[in-house]
């Protein structure tokens, strides 16, 4: 949004649903963007009719305001149930995060064709599965590359909270949703227990975001170590900068720590149900992004079963001793893959943007009248 404003140079206006940064570029949030941050076939269910009213909402505001595109960003299970019904109005339909088909169910990069008008793909290797299906698709970098969690400042964070150079911090990342931090927060907790017998000094840094932050910050008062629960990017970053490894949960995440160059260990757990179903769909072995552009296990993944106390503290502690600069140096490589030290991905994904614009045919018959 902001580069669209800069090569637009100010005259262009954003409707739509998104969260606070969205808001800092001119959005006005249709309904607030958490009511879609639901994950798990298990954890939708009961959603399902506030979700589909929602949806209900979402085409008649966009078939009334008639704008010049509509982005979708990532989200598809409620994204492309916008995007089908909107298909044939005359209006652009760009997907921002192509579907994983080289992960699992390749059959959606011929579904998506046949009612997108263009996709934008954070990885290098995607277009060609969505270009043979006829629809046109744009690589632009993994957005993770620009968010500055590489520039944190952790000796002033350590200072200001007062930890000492010799204290050995782990970086606690449970997620975002509160399905994620219910199942992953226990378990984090006692992995902290299980490091401090070695480590009596240990300290936690925990970067939460407001919808997760009372119950993160109730279950990090009981931990055996202390926990710093931080909020907002600038602490988080700093937390990051501050941190000599980390125990997160699947996701960017973990990319955005391989940009501060933290060495991390990944953890997931869902629910049983939704776990049973993924092992029968997935086509790579591997669940962190670093894994799997590289085509080999750099990060640690413990999954499911494996997210175990008793795995996950062993892991932790060889990056605190000499794993750490290994695991950074191969990250570093996966991350040029993606978009780092190029072009800015969002410039990118704007122009592609503005050319996918500059292509409808509602478009030309407006520039005509």
């Amino acid at each position: 949004m902001a580069a669209l404003k800069v090569l637009c140079r100010g005259h262009v206006h954003f409707a739509g649903i998104g969260g606070s940064r969205m808001s800092e570029q001119g959005l006005s949030s249709l309904f607030p963007m958490s009511e879609l941050s639901v994950m798990g076939l298990a954890e939708v269910l009961p959603h399902l009719p506030r979700l589909s009213r929602r949806l209900g909402q979402t085409v008649a505001e966009i078939g009334r305001r008639r704008p010049a595109a509509v982005i979708t960003i990532d989200s598809p299970g409620f994204n492309f149930r916008v995007a089908k019904r909107l298909k044939g109005a005359g209006i652009p339909l760009i997907h921002y995060v192509a579907p994983s088909v080289w992960a699992w169910r390749p059959g959606r990069a011929r579904e998506v064709a046949g009612f997108l008008d263009h996709l934008l793909a954070l990885l290098p290797f995607e277009p060609p599965y969505f270009e043979a299906e006829g629809l046109s698709c744009t690589f632009v970098g993994h957005p993770v590359v620009e968010s500055g969690a590489d520039r944190g400042d952790g000796g002033a964070f350590r200072r200001h909270h007062g930890i000492t150079a010799d204290d050995p911090v782990i970086c606690v990342l449970p997620g975002s949703r509160r399905g994620e931090t219910a199942r992953l927060l226990p378990v984090f907790g006692a992995t902290l227990g299980l490091l401090k017998r070695a480590r009596p000094r240990l300290r936690a840094v925990v970067p939460t975001v407001a919808g997760v932050a009372g119950d993160v910050s109730r279950a990090a008062r009981k931990w055996p170590v202390p926990a710093l629960v931080v909020d907002g990017e600038s602490e988080k970053f700093d937390g990051f900068a501050a941190s000599n490894a980390a125990l997160a949960a699947s996701g960017t995440v973990a990319l955005e720590l391989a940009l501060a160059r933290v060495p991390a260990v990944i953890a997931y757990r869902v629910n049983p149900l939704t776990a049973w179903l993924v092992r029968r769909l997935i086509r790579v072995p591997y669940a962190n992004l670093v894994n799997i552009v590289l085509e080999r296990q750099v990060v640690p993944e413990f999954i499911q079963g494996d997210c175990r106390p008793q795995l996950l503290a062993p892991a932790v502690e060889g990056l605190l001793g000499d794993g750490g600069a290994a695991q950074t140096e191969a990250a570093a490589e996966a991350l040029r893959r993606i978009g780092h030290g190029g072009p800015s991905p969002s410039e990118r994904a704007a122009r592609a943007v503005l050319d996918a614009v500059s292509r409808s045919p509602q478009n030309h018959r407006a520039q005509t009248q």
